[in-house]
């Protein structure tokens, strides 16, 4: 795999003197055992060992008040590492959303994630709704999506982001819904909603990985791995055994990234 271009699209990072702490409450939230450290350096580590040439990296807010300083650690280390492309972070009730996109987009960060699921809020609220106003046309979004615990990021409340704003560009992570795979099908048609294969192809296995690939379109499908949840060296691994010509792994491993992110990746 040397020789091939790969871009990680969905990797969490934490400040060193809490990573252990947050890996261990995510995995409470998930109830599985995590497979990385959290940290900057391991995922420096396992990203040279796997030749994964840059890697998308982004933290969660839970409160308000934490979103200025996990934007800051993001640009920080984006800025420190090459192969790092950082995305901010952004919480339902932080009081000025407009003047931290422009902020962020000072920091050279290149997008924004949200966890609705974690974050306790459903994704089409209405103080989300405002949010993505002021995004759509200037910067791509993340979203988690799917949680068969609960409501607040399913299939169909995504649909109403993106008819709502049809020029809003969206990772609907996890194949659209974790947990939720084959039910996300039948709403994210848009051409703006590409659909990142991290935590999904674990439990799908390479056949339906790969049916659920060509059902989308490859033109909209993301690798990621979802570190530290997974390691990405064994997640590279396990897509390529996906049935899929080297063109079509071309486009998920590196040229969907570059068009998700609206420019060219050196």
């Amino acid at each position: 795999m040397k020789n091939r271009k790969v871009v990680d699209i969905h990797c969490h990072i934490y400040p060193d003197k809490i990573a252990a702490k947050a890996v261990e409450s995510v995995g409470r939230f998930y109830n599985i055992e995590m497979s990385g450290e959290g940290s900057v350096k391991n995922l420096l580590k396992i990203q040279d060992e796997a030749h994964i040439n840059y890697s998308l990296v982004h933290s969660v807010a839970l409160k308000a008040e934490n979103v200025t300083g996990i934007n800051n650690f993001i640009a920080e280390q984006a800025a420190l590492h090459p192969s790092l492309i950082g995305f901010a972070t952004m919480h339902h009730d932080f009081p000025t959303m407009e003047q931290e996109i422009e902020r962020a987009i000072s920091l050279d960060l290149k997008g924004f994630k949200l966890h609705p699921d974690s974050q306790g809020v459903y994704v089409d609220d209405e103080r989300l709704m405002r949010f993505y106003e002021m995004l759509e046309g200037r910067l791509p979004l993340m979203l988690h999506c799917g949680d068969y615990r609960w409501d607040y990021s399913h299939p169909r409340r995504i649909q109403q982001v993106l008819q709502a704003f049809p020029k809003l560009t969206v990772n609907a992570a996890h194949f659209g819904g974790w947990s939720l795979f084959d039910l996300a099908v039948e709403y994210l048609e848009s051409e703006n909603c590409f659909l990142d294969v991290s935590s999904a192809s674990v439990y799908l296995g390479a056949r339906r990985t790969t049916e659920l690939i060509r059902i989308y379109g490859v033109k909209r499908i993301l690798f990621g791995s979802d570190y530290p949840m997974w390691n990405p060296r064994e997640e590279l691994e396990r897509f390529m055994l996906n049935d899929l010509t080297e063109q079509e792994r071309e486009l998920v491993l590196w040229r969907n990234a570059e068009s998700y992110l609206g420019c060219e990746l050196p």
